[in-house]
C-alpha cells in the first residue's frame, strides 16, 4: 500500500505513550475513561469533524478496544470514512468494522453499500481494501452480498492483476465459510482460463480457488485439467533462471506446482493420451530432479523442493497406473526412510503407507521392511513410530506376516500407551487375516493378552472364542495353550476370560494327561475368581457349571463354590442369580437333562469381524475417510470365503456389526445421560448443560423474574445459593420456590433449603441458600419449580408457574488430585475393565484453541495435569468424586484432532456407574 507522508496523528502518539506511562492499572482505566469522554463528546457535539480528525478519533477508539476495553458508539463514524476518498482515512474505517462490527450489526447493509462502492471503483487500491475487509468478515452476509459481484470482478477484463489475485483468495475464503451461498453459474469457464494468464500471480490464486471449487462441482471445472497439466510442464521443465520472480532459492514457483498437483489429484488421470503423456512426463521431470545434486544447501530450498517431490507422488498414487512411476516413486520414498530430518522420515512413512495399497508397488514398498522395522525401534518420535506401524501393517501379507507380525509383539512390550490399543488391533486383525495355521493365530492372540491385556478389546477376545470354537482342529491345542498360560503367576483377567470360557467348552480333551485333570483345571480357574471383576466371575459361574456336565466327578466341588455366601448373598444381582439357578441346575437335573442343556456351544455363524471398525471408530481421520471413499484405496481387505480357503475374515466393511458373543456375555454398560420425555416441560431445558464448567451465572430471565445461582462444594457437600430478582414494577406476591429430587436421585441426594419471604418487592433481589449431601453418585439432577403472582402492564394478576433443573451435576463433588505421568498411566492401566471406562467421539461444536480447552476441563473440576500424556496436544485430568459412602477415583483424557475438528474423550473410574454420565456431560462443553 502506498505510503503518506505528514500523517502521523499526533494526538494518537500522545493517548498511547500516556498509556504506557500509567503505573497502575486504576490510572490506565481513568486515563480511557477521559479519552472516552472526550472522543463522545467530540462526536456528539462537534458537527464540524473533518476526515482527519474522525480517522484519529476512530483509531483512539479501536486501540482501546485492543487493550480489552468495550467500545459502545462511533461505529457510524467509523462507516461514514468509508465514503472518504483518501486512502488513510478509507483505510482505519476499514479496520475498525473488519474487528468491531458484528455479523448481525443494523449498520451492516450501510457497510455493504459502502463496499460495493469501492467494488465499482476505478482506483484499484480502494477495491483492494474492499476485498481485504469481505475476507476478514468472511460472514454468511458477506458471501450473500457478493457471491455474484466477486467473480465478475475476477474474470473482468479491466481488472488489473493484484486486484485479481485478491478477488479470487476473497472468493475462496467465503466459499470456505459458506460454501452454500455460491452456484457454479456462468463463471465457471472463465475462471478455468484464469490458470492461463500471464500472471503467476494470478494463475496461483485461480489455482486455489479452482481447487476448492473443483471438489464441490467437478464437472463444472473439469476443463482445468489441461490447462492445470500444460502450465504443470512449463513449470517443472523450466530452469530456475526462466522465472525469477517466482524462484524460491533455485525452484522454481513451487507453491504453484502443489496447487497445481493437488488440482489434479481432484479428477482422473486424463483419457487424452497428449495429456496423458504431458502430465507422465511433468511427474518424471519432477522424480528427476528430486535426485538431482542440492543447488543451495539451505533448508528452505530442500523444503521447496520436497514439498513438489511429495506433492507429485500422492498424484502419482492417486493415478496409480503406471507401475515405473510408482516404483520410482517408492524408490525415492524409501530414501528419505534413513535422513536426518524427522519431518521427511514421517512424510515418507505416510505416502508409503498409500503405495503399499498398490499391486504395482506393493512389493517395492516390501524391500524396505528391514528399514522400516528399524525405525520402528530406534526412532525417537512417537508420531514417526506410528506411522511406522501403519506401514507395517499396510504392507503385510502372507509372505511376511510371520514376521511383522512378531515384530510389531516384540516392540507392544515397550511401546508409547497412545498407541498400544490401536497396535493391539492390528496385530488382532493381521493375525487373523493371514493365519494358515489356526494354532499360531491362537498363540498370537494369547501372547497379545498377555503382553497388552489392558489394551485388548472386547472384541479381539470374542473373537478369537468364536474362531476356536468354529474350528474343531484347533479346540485341544487352544484348550492346552490357555491352561499354559493361566498357570503363569502373572496373568491379566482377559486371559481368565478366554480361559473360562475354551476350558468349560474344550477342558475335556487335556482332561486325559495328569497335569491337567479336570480337578486341576478347576482348581486354577478358582484361584483367579476372587481377584477377577463381576463380569468375569459370572463367566466363571458358567464354565463351573459346564464342568459339572464335562467332570461329573467335580460336581461337589463346584456345588460347594455355588453355596458360598459370597455367591448366593452377592449385592451383584446377575452374581447372585447365576450362583442359585446353576446349583438348583446341579442337584435338580438329571445327566441326560444337564448333559442337553450344557452340551458344547454350537458353531458361531460366519459373519464379518468388527475389528477394523473398531479400529476406525478409535482414530477417526476425516481426511483419511474421506480419500478413501474418493478413491476406493483402502487397507488390505481379507475376505471370508466360502470356498473354505484359509482368511478368516472379511474386512472389506467398515459396518460394526452385532457380535454374537457380546450378546451371550450381555452389556453392563451405563445407560447414556439423557433428557426423557417428563422432562420436556424444564424451562431452561436447553442451556443448563452450560453450568457443566462453571459454577455460577443467570439461570433463567425473562422481563418478570431473572433467577441466578452460585455454587460451592467442599468435599460431598454443596451449599447453592439461588439469587430472585424482580424486574417489575411491582412486588411479587405468593413466592414459593420448592426443591425435588425425582426418582431415585431422592436417596442419591439430600438437599435442605432455607425458607425465602413470599414478598419480593419491585426492584429487588433476595437470596435463598440450599444445602446439598451427595450420599452416592447421581445421573438426573434436582428439580425446582416456582409459584408466583404478579401484575402485568394492564394491571391483571398473573401467575407464574415453571420447573428449573437445578445446576448440580456428579462432577460438581470433584476434588482435583496431582499426579505424575508414571501415576496416571499406571492407574490408567489398572482401570481397564471395559465397564470402568466410556468414550465418546464427536465433532467440535466451537473453536479449538487451548485457552478455552484448559478452562473448560478446569471448570469440570478435575485437576488439569501438565506435561503428563506422551502426545503434548492431548489434554489429561485427575481428580477423586466424593459421595457419603466412598471415593471415586476418575481419570480424564482428551485428544483433540484439529485437523478432523473432532475430539476423541475417554474417561475411567472406579466406579463403573459414573464413567458415561461423566462422558456425555464435559462432551457437550466442547
Amino acid at each position: 500500500m502506498p505510503a503518506v507522508k505528514g500523517d502521523g496523528m499526533r494526538g494518537l502518539a500522545v493517548f498511547i505513550s500516556d498509556i504506557r506511562n500509567c503505573k497502575s492499572k486504576e490510572a490506565e482505566l481513568k486515563r480511557i475513561n477521559k479519552e472516552l469522554a472526550n472522543i463522545r463528546s467530540k462526536f456528539k457535539g462537534d458537527k464540524t469533524l473533518d476526515g482527519y480528525q474522525k480517522k484519529k478519533y476512530v483509531c483512539k477508539l479501536l486501540f482501546i478496544f485492543l487493550l480489552g476495553n468495550d467500545i459502545d458508539f462511533g461505529h457510524m463514524e467509523a462507516v461514514n470514512l468509508l465514503s472518504s476518498n483518501k486512502y488513510t482515512e478509507k483505510q482505519i474505517g476499514y479496520l475498525f468494522i473488519s474487528v468491531l462490527i458484528e455479523q448481525q450489526s443494523d449498520l451492516m447493509k450501510l457497510i455493504v453499500q459502502g463496499i460495493r462502492n469501492d467494488l465499482t471503483s476505478r482506483n484499484p487500491v480502494h477495491v483492494n481494501l474492499a476485498l481485504q475487509c469481505i475476507s476478514n468478515m468472511g460472514c454468511r452476509e458477506m458471501a450473500e452480498a457478493f457471491c455474484n459481484d466477486l467473480p465478475k470482478l475476477l474474470v473482468s477484463g479491466e481488472t488489473i492483476d493484484f486486484v485479481k489475485q485478491s478477488a479470487a483468495l476473497c472468493i475462496l475464503k467465503l466459499f470456505r465459510n459458506s460454501p452454500e451461498s455460491f452456484q457454479p453459474g456462468e463463471y465457471a469457464s472463465r475462471i478455468v482460463h484464469l490458470l492461463n494468464d500471464s500472471h503467476l500471480g494470478v494463475v496461483t490464486s485461480a489455482a486455489s480457488l479452482i481447487e476448492a471449487l473443483s471438489k464441490k462441482w467437478p464437472d463444472e471445472y473439469k476443463g482445468s485439467v489441461p490447462l492445470a497439466i500444460s502450465r504443470l510442464s512449463r513449470i517443472v521443465t523450466s530452469g530456475y533462471t526462466d522465472l525469477q520472480d517466482y524462484t524460491y532459492y533455485f525452484v522454481p514457483a513451487p507453491w504453484l506446482c502443489v496447487k497445481l498437483l493437488r488440482l489434479l489429484q481432484n479428477y482422473p488421470p486424463p483419457d487424452d493420451p497428449s495429456n496423458k503423456a504431458r502430465l507422465l512426463e511433468s511427474l518424471e521431470a519432477v522424480l528427476n530432479k528430486a535426485q538431482d545434486a542440492p543447488k543451495s544447501k539451505k533448508v528452505q530450498h530442500s523444503n521447496a523442493k520436497n514439498a513438489v517431490l511429495f506433492e507429485a507422488i500422492a498424484l502419482i498414487i492417486h493415478m496409480d497406473s503406471d507401475p515405473q512411476l510408482l516404483v520410482r516413486a517408492c524408490n525415492q520414498l524409501g530414501t528419505f526412510l534413513s535422513h536426518r530430518e524427522t519431518n521427511l522420515r514421517y512424510l515418507a512413512l505416510e505416502s508409503m503407507c498409500l503405495l503399499a495399497t498398490s499391486e504395482f508397488s506393493h512389493d517395492a514398498v516390501k524391500k524396505h521392511q528391514e528399514t522400516i522395522i528399524n525405525s520402528l525401534k530406534t526412532e525417537r518420535d512417537v508420531s514417526v513410530r506410528q506411522r511406522a506401524v501403519d506401514l507395517l501393517y499396510a504392507m503385510c501379507d502372507r509372505s511376511n506376516a510371520n514376521q511383522i507380525v512378531a515384530e510389531m509383539l516384540s516392540y507392544l512390550e515397550t511401546a508409547d500407551y497412545s498407541i498400544r490399543e490401536e497396535m493391539v488391533l492390528k496385530v488382532a486383525i493381521l493375525a487373523e487375516k493371514y493365519a494358515t495355521d489356526y494354532t499360531w493365530y491362537v498363540d498370537v492372540i494369547l501372547k497379545l493378552i498377555r503382553i497388552a491385556g489392558d489394551y485388548v478389546s472386547e472384541e479381539v477376545w470374542y473373537r478369537v472364542i468364536q474362531i476356536v470354537v468354529n474350528r474343531e482342529d484347533v479346540q485341544g491345542y487352544a484348550a492346552k495353550t490357555v491352561f499354559e498360560a493361566l498357570q503363569r503367576p502373572a496373568c491379566h483377567e482377559n486371559m481368565v476370560k478366554v480361559g473360562g470360557y475354551i476350558l468349560g467348552e474344550f477342558g475335556n480333551f487335556i482332561a486325559g494327561d495328569e497335569r491337567s485333570t479336570a480337578r486341576i483345571q478347576f482348581e486354577l480357574l478358582h484361584s483367579k475368581f476372587h481377584l477377577c471383576s463381576i463380569t468375569t466371575r459370572c463367566l466363571l459361574l458358567t464354565t463351573y457349571i459346564k464342568f459339572c456336565n464335562l467332570f461329573p466327578e467335580i460336581k461337589p466341588l463346584v456345588q460347594q463354590v455355588f453355596q458360598t455366601d459370597h455367591n448366593l448373598r452377592n449385592p451383584d444381582a446377575e452374581l447372585q442369580q447365576r450362583s442359585i439357578e446353576y446349583l438348583q441346575m446341579s442337584k435338580v437335573a438329571t445327566p441326560e437333562v444337564l448333559a442337553t442343556i450344557l452340551e458344547v456351544m454350537p458353531p458361531y455363524p460366519e459373519k464379518e469381524s468388527s475389528l477394523l471398525a473398531k479400529l476406525k471408530k478409535s482414530k477417526p481421520q476425516m481426511e483419511e475417510i474421506e480419500r478413501e471413499e474418493k478413491e476406493k484405496k483402502t487397507k488390505p481387505a481379507a475376505v471370508m470365503s466360502s470356498d473354505g480357503s484359509t482368511s478368516l475374515v472379511d474386512l472389506d466393511s467398515f459396518n460394526d456389526t452385532a457380535n454374537v458373543l457380546a450378546n451371550a456375555f450381555g452389556d453392563n454398560s451405563p445407560s447414556p445421560f439423557g433428557v426423557t420425555a417428563v422432562d420436556a416441560d424444564i424451562a431452561n431445558i436447553n442451556d443448563y448443560l452450560k453450568f457443566v464448567s462453571k459454577n455460577n451465572g443467570v439461570l433463567y430471565e425473562d422481563d418478570i423474574v431473572q433467577i441466578g445461582c452460585k455454587l460451592e462444594t467442599r468435599n460431598n457437600l454443596a451449599r447453592l445459593g439461588m439469587f430472585y430478582g424482580n424486574k417489575t414494577s411491582q412486588p411479587l406476591n405468593k413466592f414459593v420456590p420448592i426443591i425435588t429430587c425425582p426418582g431415585a436421585l431422592a436417596v442419591q441426594l439430600q438437599a435442605q433449603a432455607k425458607p425465602v419471604e413470599p414478598v419480593i418487592l419491585a426492584g429487588t433481589q433476595v437470596q435463598q441458600l440450599i444445602n446439598f449431601v451427595c450420599v452416592q453418585e447421581f445421573v438426573k439432577v434436582p428439580i425446582m419449580n416456582i409459584k408466583f403472582t404478579y401484575t402485568d402492564r394492564a394491571g391483571a394478576i398473573q401467575s407464574f408457574d415453571k420447573n428449573f433443573y437445578l445446576p448440580l451435576f456428579t462432577s460438581k463433588f470433584f476434588e482435583p488430585t496431582n499426579m505424575t505421568s508414571e501415576q496416571f498411566f499406571t492407574r490408567w492401566k489398572s482401570l481397564g475393565a471395559t465397564s470402568q471406562e466410556a468414550q465418546k467421539i464427536f465433532s467440535a461444536k466451537n473453536p479449538m484453541d487451548t485457552a478455552t480447552i484448559e478452562s473448560k476441563l478446569k471448570g469440570f473440576g478435575a485437576n488439569l495435569l501438565t506435561e503428563v500424556d506422551p502426545n503434548p496436544d492431548n489434554f489429561v485430568c485427575a481428580g477423586i468424586i466424593h459421595t457419603q459412602t466412598q471415593q471415586i477415583g476418575t481419570l480424564i483424557r482428551l485428544e483433540p484432532n484439529k485437523n478432523a475438528k473432532m475430539y476423541r474423550l475417554t474417561i475411567r473410574s472406579s466406579k463403573d456407574t459414573v464413567v458415561q454420565n461423566l462422558v456425555d456431560l464435559l462432551g457437550e462443553q466442547f
